[in-house]
């Protein structure tokens, strides 16, 4: 689909099976969920202090960003919360259709919800007003959080319903 947002986060990102399968290691999901957001602020913020070098922190960011799900290898077990919120967001992406209607639902609200603070996050960035930047950062990292755990119920509905999870082994 060529305007489904998910997608072409998806395909930005280069998500093959066997990087999804190590995205769904619990470090890869948990840095990742907890670091991207604080290091774009700070890469962004950093032009305070070094200039145009700032555009080489921000780069290093998304560098990081990138490459996180890739330097992970797959978990032994995938039973985890992040593993199968992991494994739910895929589910999401590769049968969008066949998701319960109120799943997608929430996930579009959710995915909306972050908005507001990634707003507040970039106008706090662009003036200067570090507490507008990290306040912003928050307000948009939360709906995210909520975000991976209705993958989890997302996942656990498939797997329940006897669907095999796209890319992964049996069982996952």
């Amino acid at each position: 689909m060529k305007g489904d947002l998910y997608r072409q986060a998806e395909a930005l990102m280069g998500m093959s099976d066997e990087v999804w399968r190590r995205h769904a290691n619990p470090w890869s999901g948990y840095t990742r969920m907890f670091t991207a957001l604080p290091l774009l602020v700070l890469a962004v913020w950093s032009r305070v202090w070094i200039g145009w070098w700032a555009v080489l922190a921000v780069g290093l960011a998304f560098a990081w960003i990138w490459l996180n799900p890739r330097i992970f290898g797959p978990p032994a077990r995938f039973d985890g919360w992040m593993s199968r919120g992991v494994m739910g967001e895929r589910i999401f992406i590769e049968h969008r259709d066949a998701v319960p209607d109120h799943h997608r639902r929430m996930a579009h609200i959710l995915t909306g919800l972050s908005i507001p603070g990634a707003i507040l996050m970039l106008w706090g960035l662009i003036v200067l007003w570090w507490e507008a930047a990290v306040f912003g950062a928050l307000l948009a990292a939360i709906p995210k959080i909520w975000f991976v755990d209705r993958m989890v119920w997302v996942h656990d509905d498939w797997v329940r319903d006897g669907n095999a999870v796209p890319g992964f082994t049996e069982g996952a």
